[in-house]
């Protein structure tokens, strides 16, 4: 089974996306802070991340810099999922790295189709 962490504070947004994930046979790994995320993902090296935004702590786009920098070395796909939705938001968070961005709210029963298309499962 392929490990998906998901880095996402707010606890009903992280049940949605790991019953998505789950669904689809993968095993979840969480982190709630961008710290703790950053650490679990060179630590664990995940199939791929999915990244919120707005985080306690460092934010999504800092931790993804910090994975893109460290020895998980740039290959992971990390794909942002956030509320940010503001003129700009979208090229920042291609810039930090990510992969893929959504914006919430999620449909659960939609996303991992996009998100396959993404990493190109």
């Amino acid at each position: 089974m392929k490990k998906v962490l998901v880095i996402e504070d707010n606890k009903d947004n992280l049940q949605l996306i790991s019953f998505a994930l789950k669904r689809s046979g993968y095993e979840v790994i969480a982190a709630t802070t961008g710290e703790e995320g950053v650490e679990m993902a060179i630590r664990e090296m995940p199939f791929f991340i999915i990244m919120d935004i707005n985080l306690p702590g460092i934010n999504g786009i800092e931790a993804t810099k910090q994975i893109r920098e460290s020895k998980a070395d740039g290959t992971i796909p990390i794909i942002a999922i956030t509320s940010n939705a503001m003129r700009g938001d979208r090229e920042k968070v291609f810039a930090a790295g990510c992969n893929g961005y959504f914006e919430k709210p999620i449909d659960p029963l939609k996303i991992m189709d996009n998100i396959h298309r993404i990493i190109k499962k």
